[in-house]
């Protein structure tokens, strides 16, 4: 069967960054970016196109911000999707190569944030599974420090983000993809779980982390957006939504408790790895 036609609208840099203009991006800010290249319509150039239209509204004092989570760097008795067989699990810890911010791809947070983390002059943050890589004067300063025991916590570049005045920018991008949230649960009642991953040096080693799990954001996100000023509007042919980062934690630090309590058991160990590749 003949490949169909593309559908549009037909998004170019310039029109992706008048598009995050007029939806409230501002020049000099920073901006973490949970995006989805396919929602924005047929965009010429891909994802680098959309880093370019970024950068165009952010402007030479700007910041960008995306997380490069490498969830496949995990304990092979937790992934589900697929499963692999059990007789696999030790040879696969004895020889998964270990987190290099330089060389690791990022995976399942889709192509927009591989393509900046490659961008020349980005910085990538050190946490062997929940990094985050940034362009901008402000990157170095964000992404340094992010303890490799805090995945999303107060050592990671969401406290920093939070500190210094950040939004976030759903792109494309459901609630369900917004890590702000995940501050939250570090700042309740949340059990801690043990955290299998390669280390340097071909060793595997297991840290206890702080349990967290991206069930019923959507249900949070559809009330903070009910409840708190989120801007909303289309860029291309994708919902977007524009909101502080601040904003985001202490709403989701006062949901959490009431509509996911500890006893639902919703607190699961870790989200499942990604499919990983033949």
């Amino acid at each position: 069967m003949p490949t169909p036609p593309p559908t549009g609208p037909l998004v170019t840099r310039d029109s992706l960054a008048e598009g995050l203009r007029s939806l409230g991006v501002q020049p000099g800010e920073t901006l973490l970016v949970h995006s989805s290249l396919s929602a924005l319509g047929w965009v010429n150039g891909g994802a680098v196109t959309v880093v370019l239209g970024l950068l165009d509204a952010l402007g030479p004092d700007g910041t960008l911000v995306v997380p490069t989570q490498t969830g496949d760097l995990s304990d092979p008795a937790l992934w589900s999707n697929p499963p692999v067989p059990e007789e696999w699990w030790a040879a696969i810890r004895a020889t998964m190569p270990a987190y290099d911010p330089l060389v690791t791809p990022s995976r399942g947070v889709g192509v927009i944030p591989e393509t900046v983390r490659t961008w020349p002059g980005a910085h990538r943050s050190a946490h062997p599974q929940t990094s985050f890589a940034a362009l901008g004067p402000r990157a170095a300063a964000l992404v340094d420090g992010h303890a490799p025991d805090c995945r999303l916590g107060e050592r990671s570049p969401l406290a920093q983000l939070e500190r210094t005045g950040a939004r976030v920018l759903l792109l494309g991008a459901g609630f369900d993809a917004c890590t702000s949230f995940h501050l939250a649960e570090y700042r309740i009642p949340t059990p801690l779980v043990e955290v299998g991953r390669p280390a340097p040096g071909g060793a595997w080693e297991t840290v206890p982390e702080v349990s967290i799990t991206s069930d019923r954001f959507d249900e949070l996100g559809h009330d903070f957006e009910r409840d708190r000023p989120v801007v909303r509007g289309r860029v291309g042919a994708a919902d977007a939504r524009l909101f502080p980062v601040a904003d985001a934690v202490a709403y989701a630090e006062r949901w959490l408790p009431v509509h996911r309590p500890r006893e639902e058991g919703l607190f699961a160990p870790a989200r499942p790895a990604p499919r990983r590749r033949p």
